[in-house]
Formats: structure tokens, C-alpha cells, sequence
């Protein structure tokens, strides 16, 4: 790679925000001292209405398969006008995103996962259980594909995910109240073309085959209110999706990092970087070609490493092959698309975030259900009564409340 090709892209492209900036800077009026700033270009979570025939779309993980505290694995959350919730895939490290969107968990409860690499559904479990936690009282509903065979299915990674979570949820027994420990699964045939998966409350999704690793990923479509949002998940460019995202307001589209940041960055034999990076993922060249053929509103590239040395190599990459509007996602970045415009920006995330009350009435556990202790253990404890005793007693006081301390 040529350096010297690299620095100036970088530098065009500071050239260009700042020329951008000047212009909304001569255009405003003069702003208040007391006042607030009107048309904030950063996105404050739980702060804004969304319009009825508005969709919002928040990026929860838009890095590679080792997730870092700048970007998480694949995530995307999808909010409609209609008060429907969707997340499209959910990798290593995006459960906290999705936290941080203060959104309460009883929302949080569709999942539509593209493939079953860890980078793309390894927080579903963290989503499951942190949803329990929060009082969700409905189950988990999770989408995915099935797979070459049985154990390579979505089904089968739920029921293991569940048998490894079995400690987790027998000392959970009788301390909250489980419900929200179910997960319905719906898997469907990955070489489904087009199928529609889901049809609910005037939203539509379809899946369409993928081609990444191994059979059995797909990419997704959704349709609602004359909107449409395609997500690839992780793919090599092929002809489902070229005929099924045409056109789409916002197409998400997987855009991997450059080989030769992989050589650069990691050591990986020039071989391996070559494969991966065009043959089992789409690089940024061949993700403009895939934008030039749908021509999207706004194409999304994710899927890499966002920085301010990698960042330049991939635009200039990508607009070899696509002149159209594209954003190069990274984790907080918001789209909020209406039939008049698709708006991009940055979310400011509280670092200090708790999970949201949840909307539903918090059941008490019942004590009856619990486990419990061998002998063994249960000799071993020091229960402080006097200390125990003050904190009933003041906690009572203070909630207007009667429970008497254990024995």
C-alpha cells in the first residue's frame, strides 16, 4: 500500500468535514447564551421521540472478531415508529452498547442472529440473563438459521447455551423471579430465498442465503411503513442480495479490513490476508461494487477496525467502485431514516448507565423454588444476624414494608 496515497486521502477527508463544518457554521444564527442549541448533531439515548414513520438505527457492535473498548463484534439495534425493537446480530462486547441506549429490557426482546460465529451472537447470552436480572417477563425470542446439520443450527447453540448457563439458573431459582429465562427459538432454512421469517404488527422480515465460512449464514431484509433495511451480517458479495436490497433506505453491509492492514497490524501471512479478506469476507473494494449494484439511500460499511490509519486505505478503496452516500460505521453512530431524509450521528453514550425500571410490575421470587445449599456449605456461613436484623428493619422503614429478617 501506497503511504503516501494513504496521508493524503486522510488529509482530503479533514479538508472536506472542516470545509463542512464552516458552511453550517456561517449558515447558523447566532446562538443564545441561555438557550438550548437547537438540532443537536449528537443523539442523547432515551431523550428523543421517534416519529411514527420514523426508524432509528443505532450501532452496537461495528468492529472485527475481537472486540476492544472503541468497538464491540456486529450489532445493530433497529427501532421503529411503531414502538417495535429488533437487534441484527449480537457479538462479543455488545450487550453493554445495548445498555447504554437506555432502553428498558422488556423491549429488547427480538434477536435476529445471521450466523453463529462468536462475533456475531457471543452476547446473546449476556442480553438473556442481564434481561432476567432487569425483570424481563417475557421470553427471550431469538431468529437464526439452521445449519449444514443439526448441531449446526441456531436451536442446537441455544439449548448448549442454556445447558451452560444451567449453574447460573438453578442459584437464580427462588432469589428473582425466571420467567424471562425461557428463549423461544424460531430457526429457519437457511436457503430460504427471500422467506419471510417474521410478519408482525406491519413489520416484514426476510432472510436471504449468505455465503461466509460454512453453510448455513444469511443476510435480512426488513420492510415496514414504505422503509426498508437491509442487513448483510457477514458475506461475500452474491446475487440474493443484489436482487433483494435493491434500493434499500439503509443498507449494512459487511466492508472487512484492508489485507494489507491485516499483514501490518497482526503478522497474518500475506496468503491468509488475502483469502480472508476477499474470499470469506467482502473487502472495501468489493463492498462498492456490491453498493454500486442496489444503490441504497445510504450504504453502511462495517466490519472493521475504524481508525485514523486504517480508515483512509478503506475509503480510498471503496470509492474506487462507489461514488454514492456510504457512512464508515463505528459503535454509537445513529441513523434516523424517514422517507425525506436518512440523518447520521454520533450517540453520546453514559459510561455510568444502570439497566432501565422495566415497564412490567416486578414479581417477587418465590422462596420456595430455591436450591439451596448442602450442609455442607450451609455450616459454614455467618450470618451476622444484629447487622442483618438493622437493615430489614431500616429497609422496612423506609418502603412502608413488614418482612421479617431470616431466622
Amino acid at each position: 500500500m501506497n503511504n503516501k496515497k494513504q496521508i493524503l486521502t486522510f488529509l482530503a477527508g479533514i479538508a472536506a468535514c472542516l470545509s463542512i463544518i464552516a458552511v453550517l457554521g456561517a449558515a447558523n444564527s447566532p446562538q443564545s447564551p441561555v438557550e438550548p442549541i437547537p438540532n443537536l448533531e449528537v443523539y442523547y439515548p432515551g431523550t428523543e421521540a421517534l416519529g411514527a414513520d420514523e426508524m432509528r438505527v443505532t450501532a452496537c457492535g461495528t468492529g472485527m472478531p475481537n472486540s476492544r473498548p472503541k468497538q464491540a463484534a456486529a450489532c445493530f439495534l433497529v427501532e421503529l415508529g411503531n414502538g417495535d425493537k429488533f437487534i441484527f446480530d449480537i457479538g462479543t462486547g455488545s450487550a453493554e452498547r445495548l445498555s447504554a441506549m437506555k432502553i428498558p429490557y422488556d423491549y429488547l426482546d427480538k434477536v435476529f442472529i445471521g450466523h453463529l460465529h462468536a462475533d456475531h451472537f457471543g452476547d446473546l447470552d449476556a442480553l438473556w440473563v442481564g434481561g432476567v436480572i432487569a425483570n424481563r417477563q417475557r421470553p427471550l425470542r431469538v431468529w437464526g438459521p439452521s445449519g449444514p446439520e443439526k448441531r449446526l443450527g441456531t436451536a442446537s447453540a441455544v439449548e448448549h447455551m442454556k445447558a451452560m448457563f444451567a449453574w447460573d439458573y438453578a442459584s437464580r431459582q427462588g432469589n428473582v423471579n425466571t420467567v424471562g429465562f425461557e428463549v423461544e427459538v424460531t430457526e429457519f432454512d437457511y436457503k430460504g430465498v427471500n422467506q419471510i421469517i417474521y410478519d408482525e404488527n406491519g413489520v416484514t422480515i426476510r432472510s436471504i442465503p449468505a455465503i461466509h465460512a460454512l453453510d448455513g449464514p444469511v443476510s435480512f431484509i426488513l420492510e415496514w411503513n414504505d422503509l426498508k433495511f437491509a442487513f448483510s451480517s457477514d458475506t461475500f458479495p452474491n446475487t440474493w442480495w443484489k436482487e433483494y436490497a435493491q434500493n434499500a433506505d439503509l443498507a449494512i453491509h459487511e466492508c472487512f479490513i484492508t489485507p494489507w492492514d491485516l499483514v501490518a497490524k497482526q503478522n497474518w501471512a500475506v496468503a491468509d490476508a488475502l483469502n480472508v479478506g476477499t474470499q470469506v469476507h467482502t473487502s472495501p473494494a468489493q463492498f462498492g461494487k456490491v453498493m454500486s449494484q442496489i444503490k441504497p439511500r445510504m450504504a453502511v460499511a462495517y466490519h472493521f477496525f475504524n481508525d485514523f490509519d486504517t480508515l483512509p486505505g478503506v475509503i480510498e478503496q471503496v470509492r474506487k467502485t462507489y461514488g454514492g452516500p456510504v457512512s464508515f460505521s463505528t459503535d454509537y453512530m445513529v441513523w434516523n431514516v424517514t422517507k425525506d431524509d436518512v440523518r447520521v450521528r454520533m450517540a453520546v453514550a453514559d459510561d455510568a448507565v444502570w439497566p432501565l425500571p422495566s415497564i412490567t410490575e416486578t414479581l417477587p421470587a418465590d422462596p420456595k423454588d430455591k436450591y439451596g445449599f448442602s450442609d455442607f456449605i450451609t455450616n459454614g456461613r455467618q450470618p451476622f444476624s444484629d447487622v442483618v436484623r438493622q437493615v430489614y428493619e431500616d429497609t422496612n422503614e423506609q418502603f412502608g414494608t413488614d418482612y421479617p429478617p431470616p431466622d
